[in-house]
């Protein structure tokens, strides 16, 4: 399955019902041979107007951050775990999207799985958190990049710190 047809999937998608208050699905974005993938928690309000990843304030802060460390956000396939406007990321909304992440992650093939927030990283890894932050964790024969949320990081020193570190690893990634 394309990426193409896995976005037009999720477009369509009636797995949970959050499709039904939701403005717009928010498949993702990016090359769909990014070395990179960015996974986030969920679609924001203005990620539901858009119907792009990480164009609100958390976006603007990653934005920000990729800027500082030479990173380019068009290189990266940037998606979220939940593929529809939720403020309370349930783990039955999880269960119904993680196969069209996991579908993307199939197809993209990347060098790098970044999971940022505690709703991404227990999606794939239940032992894990944003504690864990910096951890490259390699699994189904992929690379994991644990890091805590952009909006965490906007908000908190320590998880800013923890996140531009883990951003720092990420940009070996991008290099290679």
């Amino acid at each position: 399955m394309s990426l193409k047809d896995i976005e037009g999937q999720i477009k369509n998608c009636k797995r949970c019902e959050l499709w039904r208050s939701a403005k717009s699905a928010v498949p993702g974005e990016g090359p769909a041979d990014a070395r990179i993938m960015f996974i986030g928690e969920a679609p924001g309000v203005e990620e539901d107007k858009s119907g792009r990843p990480f164009v609100g304030r958390a976006g603007r802060f990653l934005n920000k951050i990729f800027e500082k460390y030479g990173i380019k956000r068009e290189e990266l396939f940037i998606t979220s775990v939940l593929k529809h406007y939720t403020r309370i990321p349930k783990k039955k909304y999880v269960k119904a999207c993680l196969p069209w992440t996991l579908a993307q992650i199939d197809e993209i093939k990347p060098k790098l799985v970044v999971l940022a927030g505690n709703t991404a990283i227990k999606a794939f890894f239940k032992s894990l958190s944003a504690a864990d932050s910096g951890k490259v964790i390699e699994a189904n024969g992929r690379k994991y990049l644990i890091c805590p949320h952009p909006a965490a990081a906007m908000r908190f020193p320590k998880q800013r710190a923890k996140f531009e570190s883990a951003i720092k690893v990420l940009k070996t990634y991008s290099q290679n």
